[in-house]
This record gives structure tokens, sequence and C-alpha cells, in this order.
């Protein structure tokens, strides 16, 4: 006999849910508490849902499954940062990263199994996309991290980045569906001013994003303002020239009077020189932005190396002439493989 395979519960919207339980002649009430369980309490077994009958668990029980994440393993660094191996219900595996400061935590989320993009200095390029996460998926990150802040720095989760595996807006539906669940009052009640979306810069996707009002921030993977070397460093930027990328963030900033902030790593002898500064300056023209200059994470190949300190702070420097907010990032969790760039885990997207 052929074995049913049972629907993850949580692919069900709330309508969904109620009309479940009408027709199983129960009240359809059942499904809010049971959305409530499953979005605002983040539980992941039917036996939990204690305000429930044994009989209505044992119904759940029967139709549904919950694939719930779990922590395949932890690392902490000298820092303090957290990197989470979670496991997905496939086996598979992505990274998280848990990041604290004096006064905030944020989780770095990851959106995809491994990334369908091409940067070349990213170890998460280096893993072909095996997948999408699901909307459940990227919203148990997010659940378990908030868990580890309360109990390694006993305060609640405070900032969401979606900088982790994958592109998040080639995952959209699913990014802006957890981003519902994330913000949502019967969710986890978070202000969508606490998260950002960190893109490598996908234009069409930038505007769909402006088009629906967005209350997040935007952050865009830029790393040059030079149309030749970013193709050289983000191969699949000649599909997506500099010029459309601007167009774009004209667009969302028209539509959400947002600021963008630009991530910029700067190597030695590939984007260190001053026709490279002076393209960057002459790009943040274009919208009220800042920029993040951050320190390059090394992965493995030599191409790569860390600019000089000075040639950073040129950067800087000629960033602030023409008032542009720039700031030098320090990486954190370098020791453990967790800082940005450097997420790609060993087993190559599946469990050990």
């Amino acid at each position: 006999m052929e074995t049913v395979r049972k629907k993850d519960i949580r692919a069900l919207s709330l309508e969904d849910l109620r009309d479940f339980f009408v027709n199983n002649n129960d009240k359809s009430f059942r499904g809010n508490q049971v959305y409530q369980w499953l979005w605002k309490k983040g539980i992941h077994d039917f036996e939990g849902m204690t305000n429930l009958s044994i009989e209505t668990r044992s119904l759940l029980e029967e139709h549904f499954v919950i694939n719930n994440i779990a922590i395949d393993r932890q690392q902490k660094s000298k820092d303090g940062t957290l990197k989470n191996a979670v496991k997905l219900f496939d086996n598979l595996i992505v990274e998280s990263v848990l990041i604290p400061t004096a006064t905030r935590t944020t989780a770095c989320v990851s959106s995809q199994v491994g990334c369908s993009l091409d940067c070349k200095f990213c170890a998460t390029a280096s893993i072909k996309r095996m997948r999408n996460l699901n909307i459940d998926e990227i919203y148990d990150q997010v659940v378990a991290m908030d868990k580890q802040s309360r109990y390694y720095f006993d305060r609640p989760l405070s900032n969401i980045v979606f900088m982790g595996m994958g592109e998040p807006l080639m995952n959209y539906k699913n990014l802006m569906g957890s981003i519902a669940k994330i913000t949502q009052s019967d969710g986890l009640g978070m202000s969508p001013s606490r998260i950002t979306i960190s893109t490598s810069g996908i234009p069409k996707m930038i505007k769909k994003l402006a088009d629906e009002n967005v209350k997040f921030g935007l952050a865009v993977s830029l790393h040059s303002a030079r149309q030749e070397v970013r193709e050289q460093l983000m191969p699949f930027a000649e599909k997506f020239p500099l010029t459309d990328l601007a167009d774009s963030l004209k667009y969302w900033y028209k539509a959400t009077s947002s600021l963008v902030t630009y991530e910029y790593v700067v190597w030695k002898d590939i984007n260190d020189k001053q026709e490279d500064i002076d393209a960057l300056v002459k790009f943040c023209m274009h919208v009220p932005c800042k920029v993040n200059l951050i320190e390059y994470n090394p992965i493995g190949d030599d191409t790569f190396k860390q600019a000089d300190t000075t040639q950073v702070e040129k950067y800087q420097k000629a960033l602030e002439r023409v008032r542009i907010t720039a700031t030098i990032r320090r990486s954190r969790g370098k020791d453990i493989d967790a800082a940005c760039g450097q997420l790609a885990n060993k087993t190559k997207g599946l469990s050990s």
C-alpha cells in the first residue's frame, strides 16, 4: 500500500486551518488556536498545544506534520558570535549566525540552500543552489536565534539581516511570507524597521519590493561602482548593469523614502585605486545612502587580499567629504568562519 505523505501544517493559511476544522465537524476558531501555537508561540509538536483536546491533537497528528528545523551543530567565536548549522527536514544544512554587541543582538538569516549567483569572493557561491527555504524554515531560524539571544545574552533578539546563505530576492515569495510572520501581531510581532534585506542587486526585484511599500531596510552588496570591475567580482552583474541598478534604487527611494545601505569590501589591487573611490562617490549621488566598508574575510582564494588600511580610510574620507556616512566594519566570528562571505558549511549542504 502506498504511504500517504502528510502535509506540513504550516503551509496552510489561517483560513485553510479554519476550513479544516469546519470540515471535520469542529468550530472554526480551533484554526485560530492552532495558528497561534504555530506562529506566535513557535510550537513544534501537536502534543504541546495544551488548550486543545486530546481528540483534536490526534486529528492534527493524523493529517499533518510540522517540519521544523533543528540546530545540528553550534560554534561560538571568541568574540561571542554564534554560528548554527541548521538541519532542515530533508537533511540539507544551512547556516545562521547570531551576532552580539553591547546593545543589540542581530540574527543573520539564510534564505536558500547554497546560492544561484556566482560572486567570486563569497564561499556560499561555491555551493550550488539546491533549493529555496520555505517560509517556516526562515521563520524558525529567527525563533531559534531569539531563544539563543535570551539564553546567552539575557535579552531578546533586536535585529534581523537577510545576509546569510543565498540571494533573498531569488526566493521572493517565501522571503516576504516569512517577514509577514515575523512582523505580524499573530506572529513574532517584530518591527519591520529592525529588518534589513541584503541583495546582490537585482533591479527588477528591487522595484517589486518598492511597489509593495515595505517598511524594512535595503542593503546592496556593491563592491565596485565600475561595471567592468563589478563583473569580475560578481559575473552575474553582466546581466544587471550598474545603470539599471541605479535606476531601481532611485525607484526604491521615491516609493519608500528609505535610504539605501551599500555593503562594500575593499580588496588590494582590485578596487583600491583612486578611480574606484571616485566611482563610488559618484554612484552614491543617485539616492540618499550610507556605506559600510567591510573587512574582507578570507575564503582560501589568494586572488583576494584585504586592502591596506590607508586605502580603506581614503574611501571613508572621500565619502565623508560629500556628507555620506561611511563606517568601517570589523568582521565578527572570523575564527569560526561565521563572518560575511564565509558561510559555506563544510558538508556542502548535507548533514553529517
